[in-house]
């Protein structure tokens, strides 16, 4: 996991391409051929990587998102119990009248602790797999293994910077956005009283869906700049700047294979949760049986409720850390294809994986 040779940056254009002329077919030594690859490859390469390296990407993602959600539990937990009496005005089920405002302003400000650190732990999250996935994918496109110690040490050295590129791509991307939700709350809460108009609110959201194109267009352009922090050691705003420039040209592609991932992402996840939600069911079936047959609750319905609950919550973790981690891989991937197509990075991935023996003719070779 210390070798790192064959990622520095390589404008200019050298030695053949892969694939153009020969009569060989280019070397796979990981998940991926060494050549420029198509949307498949990419969606396909990222399911190997998950499947060869889950180890190491299931235990930092757990380690990382397990604490972020304790801490926000406990912020909520927190601020639920210091404005009880405000919570129960405002979420009165029995109750005509509108909440008054101070009470509803209570709530907002009890919660917002809360939202502050859900926002940080979000933050510290996707960055967080911003740094892991490329650090697999670096030994992964080189056929090298990877335990969790390496990884875990990799994605921790490279956090602080795929942090900043991070934070700085959603300030630039989000911070509109943030303004806009920042004046709707008063405006909100202005208009649930009574005493504001409805067309100020209405203002504010034709303005955020006027800024969302504007914002997609920039998340696309620094998509990739965790991994040119990770793969190249880079700082925030040169990964910024080196994503820039690997996209330019190709936004609609990189686009389109971002969404392509994150739509596979999704469905995988949804297939996930399938089975699991099948067996809480068939484990709650017998209790549903046992409740008609009289009074009380018996163990059977206990145990049933115990073991659904169960299934779904597995289920939905299970499905989680593949919806976080699976997209982040094929960015990563379309990190390496920008670069083998626009820089010719192919034969240095070669000599780093086949240390200048010949790819598939030395018995020692990967």
């Amino acid at each position: 996991m210390s070798h790192h040779s064959g990622w520095g940056q390589h404008p200019q254009q050298y030695g053949p391409q892969w694939g153009g002329g020969w009569i060989q077919p280019p070397p796979q030594p990981g998940v991926i051929p060494l050549r420029p690859l198509g949307p498949g490859e990419m969606v396909g390469g990222a399911f190997k990587a998950f499947r060869q390296y889950w180890k190491p990407l299931v235990g930092v993602m757990l380690a990382v998102q397990g604490a972020g959600f304790l801490l926000v539990v406990a912020a909520t937990v927190i601020g639920v119990a210091a404005a009880s009496s405000s919570f129960a005005e405002v979420f009165a089920v029995d109750s005509d009248a509108h909440a008054d405002s101070s009470d509803v302003a209570t709530v907002f400000l009890a919660l917002l602790p809360a939202g502050v650190i859900l926002l940080l732990v979000m933050l510290l999250g996707t960055a967080a797999v911003g740094a892991l996935c490329p650090a697999v994918v670096q030994e992964a496109v080189l056929g090298r293994t990877a335990t969790f110690r390496d990884v875990w040490r990799r994605t921790w050295s490279r956090l602080p910077s795929v942090l900043g590129a991070v934070f700085l791509t959603g300030l630039i991307a989000g911070g509109p956005a943030v303004l806009i939700y920042a004046i709707g709350i008063p405006l909100t809460i202005m208009a649930w009283d009574g005493s504001g108009t409805p067309a100020g609110v209405l203002l504010l959201v034709l303005a955020a869906l006027s800024w969302m194109p504007v914002a997609a267009w920039l998340a696309v352009r620094f998509s990739l700049a965790p991994a040119a922090a990770v793969f190249e050691d880079l700082r925030p705003v040169a990964a910024l700047r080196r994503s820039a420039a690997l996209v330019k040209g190709s936004w609609w592609r990189v686009f389109g294979v971002t969404l392509l991932a994150y739509l596979v992402g999704m469905a995988g996840g949804y297939a996930i949760q399938m089975p699991f939600g099948l067996v809480g069911v068939l484990a709650l079936f017998p209790s549903m049986l046992d409740s008609g047959a009289g009074d009380g609750v018996s163990a059977t319905m206990v145990i049933g409720l115990i073991v659904y609950l169960a299934c779904l919550l597995l289920g939905t973790v299970v499905s989680a850390l593949f919806q976080l981690g699976y997209p982040q891989l094929v960015v990563s991937l379309l990190y390496v294809d920008q670069r083998m197509r626009n820089e010719n990075l192919a034969p240095d991935l070669v000599t780093a994986a086949y240390g200048g023996r010949t790819p598939g003719r030395d018995p020692a070779s990967p």
